[in-house]
């Protein structure tokens, strides 16, 4: 019989385990051990960290400082660097919390945890796109509606995941630069191009499983076999987990998935003579060093807008996202408020981020700070002539569910919305405010 998903999945965790050499390394460089829990003992005996995180991929207890590590693990990737042996220590602390989770629930209750994820989240991203866009727009994201007609094939796919649709004016911001420079692509994302992590997260391998092998056979439709993705959590998933598993099980990867900002960094030449117009600010950006190369793909191309000058806030730059820091919800409010101070203090213009979640959780904070909060493409786009409104920042400074519902109205009958759904969707976007605002 063919090998299974979960079966080569389990493989590639074994053989990682047996390849690490307890060096506790990865450990070291952890910049969460002490909001996790564990600062005495990664100081102390880095080496029985992750000897415990090991210890749960054997199907055991491991540590309590262990099991703060895989808990508490935001998706830095400062361990990967770390190792000297080929081992990505990211991707076993990841399968250790799963381990965690099929620990801690039956496998009913872990596929039942999975659906239930996933059905917040397609709720969320279907209200929330659908109370700023129009049918064109949505499916000029690839949302509703027909794929185009077969014909020649891309040069690739732009995989925007699921959660960028709740601010579309930063995949759609995307399209129009990709557009600008001649590229030649297809959009898939949403809820129906799923790249399994809310199943995995639950503990629900087999799920995550035929989720993310139906989008990636959904992807692989291109010239070049290459995606670029929008998705920081989507691109971990996939490049950590999915895509390797499958090559494994099929004996060739499906294709190679490139982060947007390293693309358009890639294509800098062609992007340049399009930056035609000054844009006069001091700008800071907001840095999470998840995916390697993407800060400083991100600092090179605000580098070449005419009239921009970076500021560096001297601020930890921690995590894979802002989404991610929910796991040390009390560190995330300390970032970010420090950011937000230290940004004040330097009397910059904005406050610039690269990813969607960070720009979900920082941009009300405009209503009550003396700079913007911005994407980068945002300013890229401003230079390049190119402009989409920011209607989820303009909601969501509103800080009301009632006035929100309210001002999107008529899209909500034009979309035939179901206005108690909607309502909960407004208040779950109202809900993720992790620093708290000035005056509440």
């Amino acid at each position: 019989m063919p090998e299974t998903f979960e079966q080569a999945l389990q493989a590639r965790v074994d053989t990682m385990v047996d390849a690490c050499t307890r060096c506790g390394k990865c450990v070291e460089a952890c910049p969460i051990t002490g909001p996790a829990g564990l600062e005495a003992e990664a100081r102390d005996n880095p080496a029985g960290v992750i000897t415990g995180i090991l210890d749960i991929l054997r199907h055991g207890e491991g540590t309590q400082a262990a099991r703060n590590w895989a808990s508490g693990c935001v998706f830095s990737g400062e361990c990967i660097k770390a190792c000297d042996y080929g081992v990505n220590p990211r991707f076993l602390v990841y399968m250790a919390k799963v381990e965690m989770a099929r620990a801690a629930n039956d496998v009913t209750t872990q596929r039942r945890n999975g659906v239930d994820g996933f059905r917040l989240v397609a709720r969320d991203v279907g209200h929330l796109s659908k109370l700023q866009l129009d049918e064109a727009l949505l499916q000029r994201l690839g949302q509703g509606g027909t794929r185009p007609a077969a014909g020649e094939l891309p040069d690739f796919v732009f995989y925007t995941g699921c959660n960028v649709l709740k601010t579309p004016h930063i995949a759609l911001l995307a399209l129009d630069i990709m557009d600008a420079i001649g590229a030649s692509y297809e959009v898939m994302g949403g809820p129906s191009h799923c790249c399994g992590v809310v199943q995995m997260r639950t503990g629900d391998m087999a799920t995550s499983g035929r989720f993310g092998e139906n989008s990636i056979d959904k992807l692989a439709h291109s010239k070049s076999k290459q995606v670029v993705s929008w998705c920081p959590s989507c691109q971990v998933q996939f490049a950590d987990t999915t895509l390797p598993t499958l090559e494994k099980m099929r004996g060739a990867k499906p294709f190679d998935m490139t982060p947007f900002t390293i693309y358009l960094r890639k294509h800098l030449d062609r992007l340049r003579p399009l930056l035609r117009e000054s844009v006069p600010m001091r700008i800071a950006l907001h840095r999470h060093p998840g995916i390697h190369g993407v800060v400083e793909a991100a600092e090179d191309i605000l580098n070449a807008v005419p009239g921009i000058e970076i500021v560096d806030l001297q601020q930890p730059a921690v995590g894979l996202q802002s989404n991610n820091l929910k796991a040390l919800p009390a560190y995330r409010r300390e970032l970010d408020l420090a950011e937000l101070k230290a940004a004040e203090a330097a009397g910059i213009d904005a406050l610039v981020a690269i990813y969607h979640s960070d720009h979900r959780a920082l941009c009300a904070h405009e209503r009550d700070w003396p700079f913007r909060i911005m994407n980068i493409y945002e300013i890229v786009g401003a230079s390049m002539g190119l402009h989409r409104d920011d209607h989820f920042k303009r909601l969501k400074m509103m800080q009301d569910a009632d006035a929100i519902f309210a001002d999107c109205r008529d899209l909500v009958e034009k979309h035939g919305l179901d206005p108690v759904t909607t309502r909960l969707a407004i208040k779950a976007m109202l809900a993720e405010q992790p620093a708290p605002l000035r005056g509440g």
